[in-house]
């Protein structure tokens, strides 16, 4: 049981020596790519609640 154990980790690490870690350029590009596309995302789902809200108080009223 244990020499599974052992092996799974041996295994694991051989994987983990194959990867490629981005650069920290990339990385940084990268991180700044995705705090944009976020903020775009929450201005869309602000902008169609909004819209929703209004909507709705129109539709039935206050």
């Amino acid at each position: 049981m244990f020499a599974r154990i052992a092996l799974f980790y041996r295994q694991v690490i051989n994987e983990l020596r194959k990867v490629v870690w981005p650069s920290r350029n990339m990385l940084t590009t990268y991180t700044g790519v995705v705090i944009v596309f976020v903020g775009f995302i929450i201005v869309v789902v602000s902008g169609f609640d909004a819209v929703l809200t209004k909507l709705v108080f129109w539709i039935f009223g206050e």
